[in-house]
């Protein structure tokens, strides 16, 4: 793992730090959901806003959100965090979740 996200094997970052950057990407992956699933399907309807902005803005925050989460898993492994397997394996279900999205929005435009 250390590998695949260049992290070397000397401490480089302090577990506040990791722990800090894990709410802000789990954030960013939070915010990216509930536009999908409830302001985007639900709302603009309603309001009778355009129906087709969702993936116009779903696409950025998605890409932002993968960003944050390789950035989050890297942080907890560079500072050899005691969580830092159990908390990769939160981030991969994350990063799946929202690749599933950012795939429907890419073929939303397509």
């Amino acid at each position: 793992m250390r590998r695949l996200l260049r992290v070397p094997e000397r401490k480089a970052a302090t577990n506040d730090d990791a722990q800090r950057l894990f709410g802000t990407s789990i954030l960013i992956s939070a915010l990216r959901c509930v536009l999908s699933y409830v302001v985007f399907p639900v709302l603009t309807p309603v309001l009778g806003t355009a129906a087709g902005v969702g993936p116009a803005i779903g696409i950025p925050i998605a890409v932002l959100a993968l960003v944050f989460d390789v950035r989050g898993t890297r942080r907890f492994w560079l500072a050899n965090h005691r969580w830092r397997w159990p908390i990769t394996f939160v981030y991969v279900a994350v990063m799946a979740l929202v690749t599933v999205l950012l795939v429907g929005d890419i073929a939303h435009f397509a």
